[in-house]
């Protein structure tokens, strides 16, 4: 179905395979995102408070700091073999999480679940880089990552609606049933040399390879963006709950928006991102998120406006992540896993670093604080990008 979109100048492997990629990576994002806006729904599930799942949850972005050691793997298996270990493991965290009895085997669970997700991913990307050159990167990248959309929009609404009406821990259950079923169809689908390169020589790979200026701040961009939109994520859901009494289904059906709102910033990037510019698009997506931010800070915003501008943050956010996504398979040419990597490391190291001060603010201060420190750290998100697009022109 997505490959359809794609003209004929394009590899039939990836027209062939688009679809079944991004629906298994669907599922697994579904899988990854169901704990942020449920967070609520986990810490009952579990006995626990929201602050100590705040910290399972900040365990399981600090081992996104091992995707370099990932992205090696990623280069020695071939991107086949990667994305199906990867599915594997999530389908196996997911079942870990369904049988956790506290949240610090939670947070055992999430970590293998986070760092699986990273080798699919990680395999993913590898396997774009390699069919589809860098000037129309973004547009396979963009229909990609509406599974990001996708998994929230579908994946998160359904495993919420699980959740409310058969209880905790069933949309684990369900969501390691549909990630074991996508990894049997992607072992089949993907030939063992399609969209695969051989295991990399010791010697040839890649080691300490100095970064430049571009580089940097394109690190940097994706540490502050996903910081900032972690700040929103792990907060909104228990501010609708609690605020506003939302039930789980109820907050089923704000996700749904949210993943509606992810879809069409992807396929805005998926449409525009090449001809504007990878840094620019992500310095707009991240501008977009600052005044919206703001706004939510101000406690004052009635419930639909509310909601409307968490929605528009999020499309912010969305927009500016694919963007910089194409970005990052170049800041090691050699290896576009270990440029992931990199952005994926930078990424989960800002989720670390503010999901337990997002949700300690959250239940001192209430939704306020979590709002200003997603403002706060788009707007430092925004500047990294302008000072990557003049670092990119000055190379050029």
């Amino acid at each position: 179905m997505l490959g359809r979109t794609l003209d004929t100048s394009f590899p039939l492997e990836v027209q062939r395979n688009i679809t079944v990629l991004t629906v298994a990576r669907t599922c697994a994002n579904a899988a990854y995102r169901f704990s942020a806006p449920f967070i609520a729904t986990v810490a009952r599930g579990l006995d626990a408070s929201l602050a100590e799942v705040g910290v399972a949850l900040t365990i399981a972005e600090l081992s996104g700091l091992l995707s370099p050691a990932t992205a090696r793997l990623v280069d020695r298996l071939g991107h086949r073999r990667a994305m199906v270990l990867g599915l594997v493991g999530v389908a196996a965290g997911c079942g870990l999480a369904a049988l956790s009895p506290v949240w610090i085997a939670f947070a055992i669970a999430v970590v293998v679940l986070s760092q699986s997700k990273v080798c699919f991913d990680l395999g993913l990307g590898s396997w774009t880089a390699h069919h589809v050159p860098y000037e129309r990167r973004s547009a396979v990248i963009g229909l990609t990552e509406t599974s990001w959309a996708f998994g929230l929009l579908i994946g998160v609404s359904l495993m919420g609606l699980t959740v409310a009406v058969f209880g905790w821990p069933s949309p684990y259950v369900l969501a390691g049933v549909a990630i074991a079923a996508m990894a049997v169809v992607v072992w089949r689908r993907i030939e063992p040399g399609a969209g695969a390169t051989a295991a990399v020589p010791r010697a040839a790979r890649p080691r300490r390879v100095p970064l430049n200026r571009r580089a940097r701040w394109v690190i940097g961009g994706a540490l502050t963006l996903m910081a900032s939109t972690q700040c929103l994520f792990v907060t909104f859901g228990s501010w609708l709950q609690d605020d506003h009494g939302f039930s789980d289904a109820a907050l089923a059906g704000v996700t749904f928006a949210l993943g509606f709102g992810e879809l069409t910033a992807s396929l805005t990037s998926a449409r525009n991102t090449d001809r504007w510019g990878k840094e620019r698009s992500s310095m707009l997506g991240a501008l977009v998120m600052v005044p919206s931010a703001l706004l939510l800070a101000t406690g004052t915003l009635p419930l639909g406006l509310g909601i409307t501008f968490v929605v528009v943050a999020v499309i912010g956010f969305e927009f500016a992540i694919v963007s910089i996504l194409a970005a990052g398979t170049t800041l090691i040419p050699a290896s576009p896993a270990r440029g992931l990597a990199l952005l994926i490391t930078a990424g989960t190291f800002g989720r670390a670093l503010v999901t337990w001060p997002a949700t300690r603010a959250y239940e001192s201060h209430g939704f306020t604080w979590p709002a200003a420190m997603t403002a706060g750290c788009s707007a430092i998100a925004a500047l990294a990008m302008w000072r990557a697009h003049r670092a990119a022109a000055t190379q050029r």
